[in-house]
Order: C-alpha cells, then sequence, then structure tokens
C-alpha cells in the first residue's frame, strides 16, 4: 500500500501550484516529494518517507549525486532514520555488506575505489573538544565524504557542511530534507535526478 501524503501540503500545492510563486510538486514512486528554492539558487529538497524501504531508496538517490570532498550533517532525534539513510547512501555505492552504528566507535570507515566515506556519529560527546582529541580532523580532506550524526555534539570545531540533512519524525512517516550550505553542495543538488528537480515558476504578479 502507497503511503499517505501529507494531504493539507498536497492540495494547497495542487490548487495553487505554488508557494511563493516558487514550488512545484512531484509524485515519483512511493514518495511524497515537494522541493521549494528561491529564484536565485538551488536550496534544497523535501520527502516524505513511509518507512524504511523509501528511506533506503532516497539513500541511493543521493549516493548518486555525491563526490569526494563533501561534508554532510544529518541531523534529527534518536530513531530519525540517520543511520538507514546512510546504509541506503552505502548501497547506493556498492556497499553490499553489513553496516553498522558508529555510536560506540564514533566513526565507521568505508573505502570505495574513488573515496573513502566516514560515518561519524558524536551523540556520546560530552564536550566538542573531544571531537579534536579524537584526531578526526585529518579525515576531512578532498579524497572523503563525511557524514555526521548529532554535528551539534562538536559545534564550532566541525568543517562546514555542504550538505544538510535534517529528519522530522511524524506519525505517519519521516518528514526529510535536504539543503545545500555552500556553493559545493548547491552543485550536488543541481545533479539530482531529473525528475526530483524543482521547475522554476514566475511569481505571479500581486
Amino acid at each position: 500500500m502507497k503511503p499517505q501524503r501529507p494531504a493539507p501540503c498536497f492540495d494547497f500545492l495542487r490548487k495553487t501550484g505554488n508557494i511563493d510563486g516558487l514550488t512545484i510538486i512531484f509524485i515519483f514512486g512511493d514518495f511524497f516529494v515537494c522541493g521549494i528554492h528561491d529564484s536565485d539558487s538551488v536550496s534544497g529538497f523535501s520527502f516524505f518517507l513511509a518507512n524504511e524501504a523509501d528511506t533506503l531508496a532516497l539513500g541511493k538517490k543521493i549516493a548518486a549525486v555525491l563526490k569526494p570532498g563533501l561534508v554532510i550533517f544529518l541531523n534529527g532525534n534518536l530513531g530519525a532514520g540517520k543511520t538507514t539513510l546512510v546504509r541506503g547512501i552505502l548501497h547506493g555505492l556498492g556497499h553490499q555488506q553489513a553496516v553498522k552504528s558508529p555510536t560506540y566507535n564514533l566513526v565507521e570507515i568505508y573505502n570505495f575505489s574513488r573515496l573513502y566515506l566516514y560515518h561519524f556519529d558524536f551523540y556520546r560527546f560530552n564536550d566538542p573538544y573531544e571531537w579534536e582529541e579524537a584526531g578526526f580532523r585529518d579525515y576531512f580532506n578532498t579524497d572523503s565524504i563525511c557524514l555526521i550524526e548529532w554535528p551539534e555534539k562538536a559545534a564550532g570545531l566541525l568543517p562546514d557542511a555542504d550538505l544538510k540533512i535534517d529528519f522530522e519524525i511524524l506519525e505517519t512517516g519521516r518528514n526529510v530534507t535536504i539543503y545545500a550550505d555552500t556553493r559545493t553542495g548547491e552543485q550536488c543538488l543541481q545533479h539530482w535526478p531529473e525528475h526530483y528537480k524543482q521547475q522554476r515558476q514566475k511569481k505571479p504578479k500581486a
């Protein structure tokens, strides 16, 4: 059975066609996708995910636009689906083995032919300077992708995020928003598959 779409948002978009003239709705497979951006840059995408399978599928789509050097923050409460999304990303990159949560080891390392992927989880940090003491700075380089759960636990010390992925827990699933925070992040979103891209519309005159 397909996930129940957030009816109020869907109805509003179907009737108006836009929010502030710059929003369009997409239906792709079992996803409810709502893309929003301003007129000058790509800001991001929002997805309604009904279950774990949706989250894994989204992770595979994200994997297709990643490139070495990216720093990605994963924000959301416990149980929101952050590690599941990372599992989908890893599957999309070709990793077929088990994916462990890095909660206790702080980082799990994956080696692919063209890059290293580091999956961090800083939930157990009591002080941001534990990040410095752990010696993780060298992991952030042009040959790696760094995915970070609980980045706020190392606030002020981490490199800036190129992409931020926010998870909101809903009664019927998850709302996930992906948005760019740097020009590099914007370039990634511009390579998002065509059926996900927002289409710009002129804002109607008042």
